[in-house]
Parts: structure tokens; C-alpha cells; sequence
């Protein structure tokens, strides 16, 4: 007798673990899908469990904001697009204010009312204008991007021998130099 109760206080403790651990198992189970959803919905602003709220920028618009307001450029609010547009048509996003700052001194010296700060389609009397800058920028990086780039331009070097083949005023060496204090 003293056997079969001791047989049954062990059955009756092993169906009890078995229980426990099958419930622990769910509701571990439970807690982890549950944790792994707040994770994944939470998962852009979370840092060690805490909400920070923290918002990413492109540390190259600050750098090219700072370097356009330091020459006091018309440009300097179109930093963003800027960089924006240089990664949408795959080139450096220095290109268009180099190129800028040589033709025209970062917009300073343009002809009146053209928009035009990169000497794109300005020949002898013939002026290129734009109704903006934001126009201006989009028409020459498309330009750009479809006139030199997809067609094998792809360094300065090679850029020069078709937008400024003589190399007029050392063209060349000033965008290598603002494109190399752009990086």
C-alpha cells in the first residue's frame, strides 16, 4: 500500500511538472511573439527599449548647406535636392556645385533672370534660362546624366573634354578641387 501511494504522489508530481512546463512553455511562447512584435513595430525608433524619436539626415547636406552658405550661394536651400538628384541620376553630388562654383562662383555671376549656374547651353549669345533653380538643377543633372554620364563621361577629366574642351581657365583643376573639399 505504502508502495502504490508513493507511486502515486510521483505520477501525480510528474503530471504536474508536465503541466507546469507545458504552460510555462506557452506562455513563454506567447511572451516572446508578443516581444517580437513590439520589437519589429517599434523596431525604426528603439534603442536598448527606449523610444528615442531620433530622425536620421544625410551628413552630406549638411556639409554641402555649409559650404554653399559659406560662399553666400543662391544654391544653399537646395543642398537637399541637390544631393538627392547627384543619387537619382549616380554621380558624385559634388559634381553640380563644382561645376558651379567654376562657372559662375556658386550662382554669384549668372546671366539675369536665367537660373543658369552652370554655364549649361551658354554660348556666344545664346543663354540657356530656367524659371528656377529647382528647374535648373533637374535640367542640368538630367543633362548631365544623359549627355556625359551614359555616354562614357564619367570622370571630370573626361566630362572636360566635352563641356569645356579647351580647359578655359584651368576648368578641370577648380572641379577636381571643390569636388575634393566636398568629400
Amino acid at each position: 500500500m505504502a508502495f502504490s501511494v508513493l507511486l502515486f504522489i510521483i505520477y501525480s508530481l510528474s503530471l504536474f511538472s508536465i503541466h507546469c512546463f507545458s504552460n510555462h512553455q506557452l506562455s513563454m511562447a506567447r511572451i516572446f511573439q508578443q516581444t517580437q512584435e513590439l520589437l519589429e513595430s517599434k523596431a525604426a525608433n528603439m534603442v536598448l527599449g527606449e523610444n528615442t524619436n531620433l530622425s536620421y539626415t544625410d551628413a552630406r547636406v549638411k556639409a554641402l548647406s555649409q559650404f554653399l552658405a559659406s560662399y553666400q550661394s543662391p544654391l544653399t536651400p537646395y543642398a537637399e535636392k541637390i544631393v538627392l538628384i547627384s543619387d537619382k541620376y549616380g554621380f558624385d553630388y559634388g559634381l553640380l556645385p563644382a561645376i558651379a562654383m567654376v562657372e559662375s562662383g556658386l550662382c554669384r555671376q549668372i546671366p539675369v533672370d536665367s537660373h543658369n549656374c552652370w554655364g549649361w547651353g551658354i554660348y556666344g549669345k545664346t543663354v540657356t534660362r530656367f524659371v528656377s533653380y529647382d528647374e535648373a538643377i533637374d535640367k542640368v543633372a538630367k543633362g548631365i546624366k544623359q549627355e556625359y554620364i551614359d555616354k562614357g563621361f564619367v570622370t571630370p577629366e573626361q566630362i572636360m573634354t566635352k563641356y569645356n574642351p579647351s580647359n578655359h581657365n584651368n576648368w578641370l583643376g577648380k572641379v577636381n578641387f571643390f569636388l575634393e573639399v566636398l568629400e
